[in-house]
């Protein structure tokens, strides 16, 4: 539930968001916005917004795709879109994203289901997306981490590092895929290592955490081997949902009628994504206009249009699904209890 903290949290992005716009148009020409604004393409800003909403469209279907049962009474297309919206409200007011699970699943049992297969379900869909994340990762680094790093040096460590973060995230899902008794053990001789330098109570605390974790992650993985055609097309409409919400920065620049390369920009906006999933800020704020500002200079010329461009991409990706979460969070669904014979 909404509490002291989250509304603490909507605060500090708010803060900082207006920090950073006011010292960007502080150095920014009034004349300069007026101009950039003045050249929009409407149906590109439309567009914009459009991306992002099939994004959280293929979010909400991947939910009913992995949810749907024959037996069981059909829910309301709204009681599945207000999840990723709910999602995209908790990801932005918490650091490091950490309150989206949780308020996702929350949504999920104000619609009627149960808390065990709701959280069995958001598993299923974290590990398709990670899965799909990770090949998007790899692709950017491997085809354009040159860009990045011959023109910003200083930004091109916390690519890195928040690409190994990923990395490491992923190496572990996949070891408790393929090889779980390994995991087990393997994670058992990292926590004997770790008893020598920490308290042992803290320790067995983690331990039995991580081996809950992993049992869990084992556990639905084998589910999701079982229903190879929702595996399927839930991998399908993941690559669908991050075209769309990758495309966004690509659709900002034709907004300002910048014309340039999809791929290149497409590339630049993963990477700034991979940083900002390791600043500890709700909502990576400041560093999430720094890196856009640094990264997209390259395509845009002019200051006023780049400051434009930050505020376009920045309010559709980020206050754009606040806005709608707290619709979502307002305005709940019916809850529909599973039937007996399900």
């Amino acid at each position: 539930l909404m509490n002291k903290k989250h509304f603490l949290g909507i605060l500090i992005v708010l803060i900082i968001s207006v920090c950073v716009l006011y010292a960007d148009l502080k150095t920014t020409p009034i004349n300069q916005l007026i101009k950039a604004a003045q050249n929009i393409n409407f149906f590109a800003l439309i567009m914009v917004f459009g991306l992002m909403l099939l994004s959280y469209v293929c979010e909400a279907t991947i939910l009913y795709v992995l949810s749907y049962r024959k037996n069981e009474p059909k829910r309301s297309k709204w009681s599945f879109f207000r999840i990723p919206i709910i999602q995209a409200l908790f990801n932005a007011i918490t650091p490091m994203s950490t309150g989206g699970q949780p308020s996702q699943l929350a949504a999920m049992v104000q619609m009627g289901i149960e808390g065990g297969r709701a959280t069995s379900l958001l598993l299923m869909k974290f590990i398709i997306y990670q899965i799909v994340v990770f090949f998007a990762y790899v692709f950017a680094i491997v085809t354009g981490f040159h860009m990045v790093a011959t023109k910003f040096s200083a930004l091109a460590a916390f690519i890195v590092l928040g690409f190994l973060i990923h990395i490491s995230s992923i190496v572990f899902l996949l070891a408790i895929f393929f090889a779980y008794n390994w995991t087990k053990k393997a994670a058992n001789w990292l926590m004997n290592l770790l008893e020598k330098f920490i308290s042992e109570k803290r320790v067995e605390k983690w331990r039995k955490a991580t081996m809950e974790k992993i049992d869990t992650f084992y556990t639905e993985s084998q589910k999701l081997k079982k229903e190879k055609k929702k595996l399927w097309l839930s991998a399908g409409l993941t690559v669908l949902q991050l075209l769309f919400f990758y495309s966004i920065p690509y659709m900002v620049l034709l907004t300002l009628n910048v014309h340039a390369n999809w791929l290149a920009v497409t590339q630049m906006n993963i990477m700034i994504i991979m940083f900002m999933a390791i600043i500890p800020i709700p909502g990576a704020s400041g560093g999430a206009e720094y890196s856009f500002q640094t990264l997209f200079s390259t395509f845009v010329s002019s200051h006023g249009a780049l400051v434009l461009g930050m505020f376009l991409w920045r309010f559709a990706t980020y206050f754009f699904g606040m806005i709608l979460g707290i619709f979502g969070w307002i305005f709940k669904p019916k809850k529909i209890k599973n039937t007996k014979n399900s």
